[in-house]
């Protein structure tokens, strides 16, 4: 059991850290970068604090939210996995930011590019390791469960709702978050099938018959 739960907590660290690496590289493709992504760089330049910081207040906002949603106790845990992000976020662009400093069109497109799959790969494996997901993708998995939808739907909704949020912040708006928007949903469901085959472990999005058999 102890080796089992090493191995989960492995998966979690270095899921979080792909899924930040792939976040700064859209933030410094300077095309455009998530919605939500966008948002907490707005926020960050019109309000403050780092966007590592922004993205553990919104993640302790959207908590409660996710409890309203789910009608449960609030889940804190992912907490961690927001504090861990935003730090991994606010690391990688403080290291990225002298050697990723990309001019021509071509190399912006192939580091929001590379960033698009990094964050599938990363989101991926720490969702496998089924330990405390981000609260934003545990709105994800909650909004598949209440409709029904797959997870391209859940994914593509709330980038809609944060793309919203983001222009109100005049955060980084641009061709990477229509990108993002069009293709985050279709890699993610790519990955999340073939990290589970190679790890020998259940969908963590897959629906279930009744929420008893919810693997989250």
């Amino acid at each position: 059991m102890l080796n089992v739960s090493k191995t989960k907590f492995i998966l979690y660290v270095l899921g979080i850290i792909i899924l930040a690496l792939g976040c700064s590289l859209t933030i410094q493709s300077d095309l455009g970068t998530s919605p939500f992504d966008a948002l907490l760089v707005g926020l960050s330049i019109q309000v403050g604090l780092t966007v590592g910081s922004w993205e553990f207040i919104i993640a302790f906002i959207m908590i409660f939210c996710n409890s309203l949603l789910k009608r449960q106790k609030p889940e804190f845990f992912g907490l961690l996995t927001a504090f861990i992000t935003g730090l991994g976020i606010d690391i990688w662009l403080f290291l990225l930011q002298n050697l990723v400093q990309p001019e021509q069109i071509l190399i912006k497109l192939v580091c929001l590019g590379g960033g698009l799959v990094v964050i599938g790969l990363g989101t991926a494996i720490y969702l496998h390791a089924n330990f405390a997901p981000l609260p934003v993708d545990r709105l994800m998995l909650i909004i598949q469960d209440l409709t029904g939808m797959n997870i391209v739907f859940s994914k593509t909704l709330i980038y809609l709702v944060f793309l919203i949020m983001a222009i109100t912040f005049n955060g980084p708006i641009g061709i990477g978050t229509l990108l993002t928007v069009c293709l985050g949903g279709p890699i993610l469901n790519y990955f999340i099938p073939l990290i589970g085959s190679l790890l020998d472990t259940p969908n963590p999005t897959a629906n279930r018959d009744t929420d008893k058999n919810h693997s989250i």
